[in-house]
């Protein structure tokens, strides 16, 4: 064998003890116990020397394959799946024997167990030829691309040894082997199928045997993904894999005998698709928004932007790392802004950030694959906004020192100054919002300046009426700041505060009472012409000298006069405390003064005059009206009482009496005092017929002198039941009705229910005369003893100027049918059967010529025949030479002896034509 050709490398499997926290750097996740790598691959020569260490090579010791034990336990077994190595206790893989002319790549799993710990960790080590170019550098995907292209391995199915007893004891069985996985780089370009393992059993050679595969990628989704030559085991791959569509396949293979029984028991054969970089970074957001203070130290967090990489996270593939591309603006330096390339956190690298000068950074973020190798790595960019956030760090400066303004006298809510303001602040914010206030100048607080919310300038506003006779001017300070507290470290500037000077300008002020209202006290009844104050007037307008005049704005009750030059107020009337006028004792009445200023002013005053109450008015007994059995009984009483007008003292108690005369009232009725304002009047006799009468009673009031009043109450006494009211015949007796006066209402009743009845009676019989004997007209169209007078028809029809013959009858209806269809005057006699007209009867009956009349006037207005054949009347025109012949032909043969003596016998509708052709020829 030649040494010199053999490269030997190491696969050192190192168990780690605890590892110490370096200075300056952040603790280790917590432990997790197993192999750092799920699959090696290590690159080797064609030679293998027994007893020599796969991987020694210090260039590769980044490659090399950990274990960590978490509880730092010794007592950690490592078996290799192959006999032709071995792990040893220390970790290091050893080749069992001499492998001359390695020509396909060795796949073997190792397994790790812990001495109290049942659980199995493993790992899978691949050996791929490695050619003797050392000067070339050879990458990653080239040599996991040599290892691929390697002749495959064949895997056989395992062979169970039994048990058998012996004379020496039992012997011992030999493990099966542990079938590696399979590893398939995802995107390759073919040629597909690709052969990836050989499947064979042992039994091949004595007995023909099929094989096939089972489980998801081969016959359940995704289907024929991998497929096998059921006759030489060859197994393939169809298609290029995607890692990140599926990372791992698991399939069984089947061994069976041409009958389809089993051969073999079945193998699970596990499939990883290697990873290869062929995503790119993608960012969760295209854009970021993220905001920091302004003035803001460096080190501060401002944001996070976050990309993911499809690929495996667990291999520099998937590793992402973050860096800035470039900053706008570049103020007040370039890199204001960094970033941990692992987190994506983006951090303030420099002070200077200031939102008056700069309000939002631009940021361009790349990131990149392959832990940022940017030879290697894909790579994406998003872009990160910005925003530097307002502080208070400007305190508002006024723009002038002095402002200054006018104000007329005894306004309020004028703004009389405009106070501008200058802030440098986010507008609208409360670190912009200007507050201003009145440091000195306003005591007495007749000023406020409140703040324009648009423009923030202080509006000084008089709150409280200035009087010019008093001050004339005002020196205000203000001071202004801001709503928002001032950042730390921030003073305030020596512009906040200024001086406002105020004028007041002096107007005309209207007249003032110096009292108002004002209360006077008068007894009521104070005659007319009684002085009762002077209710003047005095004008506020001191530098002025005017005149003020009076008169009366309201008196309800029109009893007071005022003077107009002196306000000296008079009655016109008696005041009366008890008028409608007075509320609660007092009369109110309204003055007005009004000087002859330029504009002239005006004030008002209101008059209280308090009335004292004296006893001018005497009590007024109630009720008016009551009832009362006609026999004495202890419930038979009427409660009377009294009401006064007057106040306190001048009413109750009251004295109730009854007169002395006549004295008859005494002696039927008596009163009883039941209190100081209530009084039982009842009967003094034991009956006392049923009637109603009027009883006087005398009552007196408490005045000083005392006030009385004769007062009547109407009493209706009656029959009363067992509960002591009045009976319904009493009560129509007590309300004066008798006997007489009842039976006197009845008869009036039935002579008015009989002439009602006579009425109806005649008007029907008047109705039946009148249809009885019916007119041939109606009364009222009777023109005998009429004139009429009609049109006359003018100078004849040959003498105007009209085509009339269209109005000429046609000769024939011969002429009528010989017209064309279409061509027929309105006026023509329609060519169709004539309607049936009534008939009448040879002995009609007088009442029934107003129906026969009715119904031939129906059957002509319904007769198309019957003419007018349309809304105008046609008038038949003789002409010339008439075919009617002459009308004096019609001569009466016996004109002087006709004798009209017979039409008087034709009764009174004949009267008119008798008279004029009976009376003779004197006549």
């Amino acid at each position: 064998m030649n040494f010199v050709s053999v490269v030997i490398l190491t696969c050192i499997l190192l168990v780690e003890t605890s590892w110490g926290t370096k200075a300056g750097q952040s603790p280790k996740p917590p432990c997790r116990p197993g192999f750092s790598e799920s699959f090696y691959t290590v690159f080797v020569s064609r030679d293998l020397l027994r007893g020599q260490s796969i991987l020694k090579d210090t260039s590769l010791s980044s490659e090399r394959v950990k274990f960590e034990d978490c509880q730092h336990s010794k007592a950690v077994g490592f078996e290799s799946s192959d006999p032709n190595f071995s792990v040893r206790p220390d970790g290091s893989v050893y080749a069992e024997q001499e492998v001359a002319n390695l020509s396909e790549p060795i796949q073997f799993m190792v397994t790790a167990r812990g001495g109290h710990d049942p659980h199995i960790w493993e790992t899978t080590v691949k050996l791929a030829l490695f050619g003797h170019q050392p000067s070339v550098p050879i990458g990653v995907a080239d040599m996991i691309a040599r290892a691929w292209d390697s002749n495959p391995r064949v895997i056989k199915f395992p062979r169970k040894h039994q048990k058998s007893s012996s004379a020496n004891g039992l012997r011992r069985q030999k493990r099966d082997w542990v079938i590696p996985p399979i590893n398939v780089p995802e995107n390759s370009r073919g040629p597909f199928p690709q052969m990836l393992v050989r499947i064979r059993s042992d039994q091949d050679l004595e007995k023909g045997i099929r094989y096939s595969i089972t489980g998801a990628g081969a016959d359940q989704p995704p289907i024929d993904v991998y497929n096998i030559d059921p006759v030489h085991g060859k197994m393939f791959v169809t298609r290029p894999l995607d890692r990140e569509e599926r990372a791992s396949y698991h399939l069984r293979a089947h061994a069976v005998d041409m009958n389809g029984n089993k051969v073999e028991s079945p193998i699970d054969l596990y499939i990883y698709v290697i990873d290869m970089n062929d995503n790119r970074p993608e960012f969760q957001n295209q854009v970021y928004n993220g905001s920091v203070a302004e003035g803001s130290k460096p080190g501060t967090l401002v944001m996070q932007v976050t990309a993911n990489d499809s690929d495996d996270d667990t291999t520099a593939n998937g590793m992402v790392r973050y860096r800035i591309l470039s900053q706008t603006p570049h103020m007040p330096i370039p890199n204001m802004f960094t970033i941990n390339s692992e987190t994506g956190d983006i951090f303030t690298m420099a002070a200077g950030l200031d939102r008056e000068k700069v309000s939002q950074y631009i940021i361009i973020v790349q990131a990149t694959d392959m832990e940022g190798n940017l030879n290697f790595g894909l790579s994406n960019t998003a872009t990160a906004l910005i925003s530097v956030t307002d502080i208070n760090d400007n305190p508002p400066e006024l723009t002038a020192r002095t402002f200054s303004g006018e104000v007329p006298e005894n306004s309020v809510n004028v703004v009389v100054a405009n106070l501008t303001v200058i802030d440098r602040d986010q507008p609208h914010s409360p670190n912009w919002a200007a507050q201003y206030r009145i440091a000195s100048g306003d005591p007495q607080g007749h000023f406020l300046i409140r703040t324009n919310p648009v423009n923030n300038d202080g509006m000084v506003t008089v709150v409280k009426p200035v009087d010019y006779e008093q001050n004339r001017a005002f020196m205000l300070t203000v001071i202004v700041s801001n709503k928002a507290p001032l950042a730390s470290g921030i003073q305030s500037s020596l512009q906040s505060s200024a001086g406002v000077t105020i004028s007041v300008q002096d107007v005309n002020e209207s007249p003032v009472f110096p009292t108002n209202p004002k209360s006077i006290r008068f007894e009521e009844g104070v005659p007319a012409g009684t002085t009762l104050t002077v209710f003047a007037a005095q004008d506020p307008d001191l530098f002025i000298q005017q005149t003020v005049r009076y008169s009366k704005l309201s008196d309800p009750a029109n009893w007071l006069r005022i003077n107009r030059t002196n306000g000296q107020i008079t009655t016109m009337a008696v005041l009366d405390r008890e008028s409608m006028y007075v509320r609660n004792n007092i009369y109110e009445a309204t003055f007005l003064a009004a000087d002859n200023g330029s504009p002239p002013a005006s004030g008002t005053g209101t008059l209280q005059i308090h009335l004292i109450d004296v006893n001018d008015n005497a009590p007024v007994m109630m009720p008016k009206e009551a009832q009362l059995c006609e026999r004495a009984n202890p419930r038979s009483k009427v409660n009377i009482t009294a009401s006064d007008a007057d106040a306190d003292p001048h009413v109750g108690p009251f004295v109730f009496e009854l007169p002395s005369y006549p004295p008859s009232i005494r002696r039927n009725w008596t009163i009883s005092r039941i209190s100081g304002d209530y009084a039982q009047l009842r009967l003094r006799i034991p009956y006392l017929d049923a009637e109603v009468y009027d009883v006087p009673i005398i009552v007196s009031d408490s005045g000083n002198p005392p006030l009385s009043n004769r007062s009547i109450i109407k009493v209706k006494v009656c029959p009363c039941d067992d509960n002591g009211d009045c009976t319904t015949t009493g009560a129509v007796a007590a309300a004066g009705l008798g006997t007489g006066a009842i039976i006197a209402i009845l008869i009036c009743i039935i002579i008015l229910l009989i002439l009602v009845l006579v009425f109806v009676m005649w008007m029907k019989r008047r109705e039946k005369e009148r249809q009885a004997k019916p007119l041939l007209i109606d009364p009222e169209d009777d023109v005998r003893d009429n004139i009429l007078k009609y049109d006359e028809e003018g100078g004849g029809e040959e003498d105007q100027d009209y085509d009339l013959s269209q109005l000429q009858q046609p000769e024939s209806v011969e002429h009528i049918i010989s017209k064309p269809v279409g061509v027929r005057r309105v006026d023509e006699r329609p060519i169709i059967a004539e309607s049936q007209y009534p008939v009448r009867p040879s002995l009609p009956h007088p009442g029934d010529i107003g129906d026969f009349i009715n119904d031939g006037l129906r059957a002509a207005d319904n007769d198309p025949t019957a003419p007018p054949y349309d809304s105008l009347l046609v008038f038949d025109y003789e002409g010339s030479g008439s075919t009617a012949g002459s009308v004096s032909s019609l001569n009466s043969s016996s004109s002087g002896d006709q004798d009209y003596d017979y039409l008087n016998d034709w009764g009174p509708r004949f009267k008119k034509l008798a008279d004029l052709y009976g009376g003779g020829e004197d006549d």
